[in-house]
């Protein structure tokens, strides 16, 4: 997840700068950085003082996820319709800003967020910008970080941090606003694209429209809307949802005595026990053979011409021929109560007839028909 931070931010909270990528947008490489960055902040604002100031992980995750999402749609754009976008934009501001009003945002945004080799002063911001990434100049890529940078400013959802990437001191000290506006115009002569065929700045603001002040809304707007074109995006993005529902039941706002808030402190999270169980006797001499419940008992039913349906239906001479082949025991797969969210992700991610996975579980408890999560069969 990677979102941007300004160079007032770094300093206010001092950031580690192993958390930074090359061009300066902050990146969480798993769930325990996230809850570490939200643990500093925290501590900075004092926020077991100042309850109202507290973040939680799982927002931090949702808010860098949105803008990972918001990048990636762009490059889906420039995949299948407009190759070198960025660059193209670059060239229709200018035409209409002028290039000197154009370099001076774009020096000025460079400056206020800046990539790593700029912030730790081994380049100048003139010898960053005169350099490319991939194939796509520096300045040119640059007009996609001041859309990003834009939308999240005007994103509702996002004011709880905003000290962290706030613009205004491009907007009192260049064209930024101005600049935005030429983009926008230049997308408007552009293919549409998304379920809506909207331009490109319209879809991408599109979620934080349609639910201006929730991260997991605009996630779920995204998964219901965008769903088709996330690929391996909507797995991160049903991570995160989940992620926004458990911190809701954990820490809750006016929770207890009137007045007072639950603080997320994620020290403790990284410290659950393990839990495990010890070796015994009958574990050395143990010989397994897995059978998927719901498979084997359908197999079974063919096999004997008539229904068998539950455990207690296996013809005997079965159990008899396993054992007379070498097996002490069974791993029966499937008799638990099985997680919905498992057939949704398989469903919304291109098989719309599947079911949830066995390992996926809702409950231990025996999976019947009609219950949530259940296969076809009693058990």
């Amino acid at each position: 997840m990677e979102f941007h931070i300004s160079r007032a931010a770094r300093q206010k909270y001092s950031f580690d700068q192993t958390i930074f990528t090359t061009n300066g947008n902050v990146i969480f490489a798993n769930l325990h950085a996230g809850r570490a960055f939200a643990q500093h902040i925290n501590q900075v604002r004092d926020a077991a003082h100042h309850p109202r100031l507290a973040v939680q992980a799982g927002q931090i995750n949702a808010l860098g996820l949105i803008d990972e999402i918001l990048h990636f749609v762009v490059s889906l754009y420039q995949h299948q319709q407009v190759p070198n976008v960025q660059a193209r934009t670059l060239e229709y501001v200018e035409a209409r800003a002028g290039k000197r009003v154009v370099s001076k945002a774009i020096t000025l945004f460079t400056t206020q967020f800046p990539p790593v080799a700029v912030y730790t002063g081994r380049q100048s911001v003139a010898e960053y910008l005169r350099g490319s990434s991939d194939g796509i100049s520096h300045r040119a890529a640059a007009m996609e970080e001041i859309v990003m940078l834009w939308m999240a400013n005007c994103n509702p959802a996002f004011n709880l941090y905003a000290e962290l990437f706030e613009d205004a001191v491009l907007k009192e000290n260049s064209a930024y606003e101005k600049v935005i506006l030429h983009i926008r115009d230049f997308f408007q002569n552009q293919p549409p694209f998304g379920p809506d065929n909207q331009n490109l700045m319209d879809m991408l603001r599109s979620p934080a429209i349609a639910v201006p002040d929730s991260l997991e809304g605009q996630l779920e707007y995204m998964r219901d809307r965008w769903g088709y074109l996330l690929s391996h995006y909507l797995m991160k993005l049903l991570g995160s949802l989940d992620m926004l529902s458990e911190e809701q039941r954990t820490f809750t706002v006016g929770a207890g005595a009137p007045g007072s808030v639950s603080i997320p402190l994620y020290d403790s999270v990284e410290r659950d026990n393990e839990g495990f169980s010890s070796d015994s006797d009958w574990m050395a001499p143990l010989v397994l053979i897995a059978k998927n419940t719901h498979v084997w008992l359908s197999q079974l039913s063919q096999q004997f011409n008539r229904p068998i349906n539950r455990l207690d239906q296996i013809p005997a001479e079965t159990l008899d021929q396993l054992a007379a082949w070498g097996f002490s025991g069974l791993w029966l797969i499937g008799l638990w109560e099985r997680s919905p969210a498992s057939a949704r992700i398989k469903q919304i991610t291109g098989n719309p007839e599947a079911i949830a996975s066995a390992y996926s579980l809702y409950d231990y408890r025996i999976a019947r028909p009609g219950r949530r999560g259940s296969i076809q069969y009693p058990a």
